[in-house]
């Protein structure tokens, strides 16, 4: 399987894929591939580092499992391919997104626009078996995506990290929080959404005000 990552990420990540687990993880997720269908796309597993490299990273946005259906995901959490329908947590982001910067509902669901402005857009778990949600976790995903976070928090500063629901929030012990930025918020889905914990969290201009209070570019949601 090819790593598709950008020069900088193999450097601050090259001993990690020297372990066993992930030699492991790698020769498992060859055989489900090639035995089921699995999702993302085999070229784009890794297409969050791809997108957004580890010197450009500015802003982190945690995801827990790929979507499952067909024609969805596409490598980077909660974004889904061109021309794809939004699923429920999408929409939900999406309307907060336009409550929050005063801007339009956007028409596709395709964030690389977002991962190519900085914000790494990063799964806990990079593949899924189709119509099995969660069936490729604890396979090693999350020992290699836990070690991501804790990279970008050891050799980056003042990155804002974007913790949504109770499972993204469990990686703020990963982070240094003297030395980075933390909105913690809940889910987007929609049992989250419609208890009142994710509407009106406003994470979208406050991370752009954090990062314009830095002296960098702000990211055009």
């Amino acid at each position: 399987m090819k790593l598709d990552l950008s020069p900088d990420w193999k450097s601050h990540l090259k001993e990690e894929f020297k372990k066993t687990y992930f030699k492991e993880l790698l020769d498992f997720i060859a055989l489900e591939y090639q035995n089921s269908i699995c999702y993302p796309p085999l070229d784009s597993i890794f297409a969050a580092f791809e997108h957004c490299s580890f010197d450009q990273c500015k802003v982190v946005i945690i995801g827990q499992d790929p979507y499952h259906g067909p024609n969805q995901a596409n490598g980077l959490c909660f974004s889904v391919a061109e021309g794809t329908s939004h699923p429920p947590s999408l929409i939900n982001i999406f309307k907060e997104l336009a409550s929050d910067v005063d801007k339009t509902y956007p028409l596709s669901g395709n964030l690389e626009h977002w991962a190519k402005q900085g914000v790494l857009l990063l799964n806990a778990t990079l593949t899924v078996r189709e119509s099995k949600a969660g069936s490729h976790q604890k396979m090693g995903w999350e020992t290699f995506t836990d070690q991501v976070i804790k990279t970008i928090s050891k050799d980056k500063s003042d990155v804002v990290f974007m913790l949504w629901g109770g499972y993204a929030k469990e990686k703020v012990k990963l982070i240094d929080t003297k030395k980075h930025h933390v909105l913690v918020s809940g889910h987007p889905s929609p049992l989250s959404a419609n208890r009142g914990y994710w509407f009106g969290n406003k994470h979208f201009s406050r991370c752009n005000e954090i990062l314009t209070s830095l002296q960098l570019d702000p990211i055009y949601w």
